[in-house]
Formats: C-alpha cells, sequence, structure tokens
C-alpha cells in the first residue's frame, strides 16, 4: 500500500540553491540540500508549514511523494 507524504521545498532566490525542510521543532525551522533528509510530513503539517514560511524571503512548494507504508 503506497501512501502520499509531503515535503516542502524551498527557494531562496539561487543564493543556497534549492533547500528542503528537515526539522520543524526549532526556531528557525532547519533546511538541507538533500531530499532524502528531508521531512516527510502530512498534508496539514506541510500546509502549517508553507504558510509560516510565507512571511520570510523564501518561496515554499508543496512537493508530494509516494512512500510505501
Amino acid at each position: 500500500m503506497k501512501n502520499t507524504k509531503f515535503v516542502v521545498k524551498l527557494n531562496r532566490g539561487g543564493i543556497r540553491g534549492l533547500q528542503y525542510v528537515q526539522r520543524i521543532d526549532r526556531a528557525p525551522i532547519q533546511t538541507t540540500s538533500n531530499r532524502k533528509l528531508a521531512l516527510m510530513m502530512g498534508k496539514l503539517t506541510a500546509e502549517d508549514v508553507v504558510a509560516s514560511m510565507r512571511t520570510s524571503q523564501c518561496t515554499p512548494e508543496l512537493v508530494a511523494v509516494e512512500v510505501r507504508g
């Protein structure tokens, strides 16, 4: 059975390249450039992260990933 999880991809204007959210339990949110280390989360949590990141100087985007469950 496959489940759909989400990662949050951040584009910070080309300075650091693409980043993915790694941890959300700290302030500021930790990011990584390695997609395998990105935090897999449910849609509601991912949407909350995107909403909180919109106020900063980056462009957040939800990316759907299918994982075996």
